[in-house]
């Protein structure tokens, strides 16, 4: 009898752990311990294609299950997924070796029978043939796409059918990696780095990211260089927002790549609040790693927050995430409609209590990573009818093409290739 690897056992926990309402990278990061360091990128591939392809994978088991996927107990359907992910997408795993594992997994959690079902179901998955639909048919783009129908829907509307069908694909897709460097120049980054043997890369439209080859040792990487793992989206915010000398409160900080970005500039000081004491160590940690010595962090409920007026506000608010599911694959299946109207509430309280903040003449920078209108261009002509002290001023600090017609900033992924990004900078009308 094979024994399951510790991989693949670690793999089933972290789907486990999400199953019940972990978000994915901290189950990865705390379930990723029992695993030897050499077979961990091999356990990230697989966990995190599983939750890019859900839906793909379960649109090719169900011809193959009798009773259908509803009907299978959840470790067994996440068992199947994880096989099937193995047998259609990692090419470096042989049949055989996914299926019994597979199979020894389902007999391990379910008993004989579960184990011989996962065998059955992987066996008639390799015999089947798996063509991609043709691309003009829509409904496609939630099955082989795998994105819920209700998102794909929307975006539709929003988007239009071949726009979707970019966005989908890219969600699908494994994203690259980008570090921000922080008191030098990109240019003095790059000869750092290609010193060290790391050949990163300008990022074309980012001025300030690097690009960095995908099996670059993220922890050699930062001990050259000073800066901040980020996607050029959450830089371009930043850079679009173009503080001014002063103090900045950044309401929502963590995990504190923006905060620190506008610290590299001496003659700014930020105030980063978070209302996790959890979410705000991870800030602390970031800051003691870059040495950054005019970055305060405060636990605080951003809805009340416990500071005077300041210069400016950063509200990168909570949202719906919908322009990270390529980072972030759990998302999809983790947001709800019902969700949207929450999160709106939440912004909206939260853009009143910043508005407070705001020095007369200061800057108020809203943001989000949502591709969502309620979350951004709606939400933000909202505040602006019912705050006739705020006016939009936008910067020229990034490309036109990223600006809409009111001076907001609006990044998609399948534009950019980067995350979704949304920006309003407003100015308060000095009394």
């Amino acid at each position: 009898m094979a024994k399951v690897t510790p991989a693949r056992r670690a793999a089933l926990d972290i789907l486990r752990a999400v199953r019940s309402g972990e978000l994915l990278d901290p189950a990865f990061a705390r379930k990723i311990e029992q695993v030897a360091p050499r077979d961990r990128p091999w356990t990230q591939e697989l966990v995190y294609g599983v939750f890019r392809l859900r839906g793909r994978i379960d649109q090719l088991l169900t011809p193959h299950v009798r009773r259908g996927l509803r009907s299978l107990d959840p470790d067994i359907l996440d068992t199947l997924r994880l096989g099937a992910y193995q047998l259609l997408n990692m090419d470096s795993v042989p049949a055989y070796a996914a299926i019994s594992q597979a199979t020894e997994m389902g007999k391990s959690v379910a008993g004989r029978g579960a184990g011989g079902l996962v065998n059955g179901v992987l066996q008639s998955l390799t015999r089947a043939t798996h063509e991609a639909p043709p691309a003009g048919k829509e409904a496609d783009l939630a099955g082989w796409g795998s994105h819920p129908d209700w998102l794909v829907r929307r975006w539709t509307d929003h988007f239009g059918t071949a726009e979707t069908r970019q966005l989908v694909q890219l969600d699908n897709t494994r994203p690259d990696l980008f570090i921000r460097p922080l008191g030098i120049s990109v240019e003095e980054a790059l000869r750092n780095l290609r010193e060290a043997g790391i050949e990163a890369e300008p990022v074309e439209h980012a001025p300030d990211s690097l690009r960095l080859p995908s099996a670059s040792g993220i922890r050699e990487v930062l001990s050259r260089v000073t800066a901040v793992v980020q996607d050029p989206a959450a830089g371009l915010v930043v850079r679009y927002g173009d503080f001014e000398p002063g103090t900045v409160a950044d309401l929502a900080a963590a995990p504190g790549g923006k905060a620190l970005e506008i610290a590299a500039e001496p003659d700014r000081r930020v105030v980063a609040c978070d209302l996790s004491f959890g979410r705000l160590a991870r800030v602390r940690e970031n800051i003691e790693r870059v040495g950054a010595r005019n970055v305060f962090s405060v636990v605080a409920d951003s809805r009340q927050p416990p500071l005077q007026q300041v210069d400016h506000v950063l509200l990168d608010a909570p949202c719906t995430g919908t322009g990270t599911f390529r980072r972030h694959p759990d998302g999809k299946w983790r947001v709800q409609p019902r969700d949207l109207e929450a999160l709106t509430a939440l912004q909206r309280d939260l853009l009143e209590a910043a508005a407070t903040l705001v020095r007369p003449g200061g800057l108020l920078v809203y943001s989000t990573c949502s591709l969502e209108p309620e979350e951004n261009e709606k939400q933000v002509r909202a505040f602006l009818a019912a705050h006739p002290e705020f006016r939009m001023e936008p910067s020229d600090t990034v490309e036109r093409a990223m600006l809409n017609e009111e001076g907001m900033l609006v990044i998609t992924p399948q534009d950019y290739g980067f995350d979704g990004a949304f920006g309003a900078r407003m100015r308060k009308v000095a009394s």
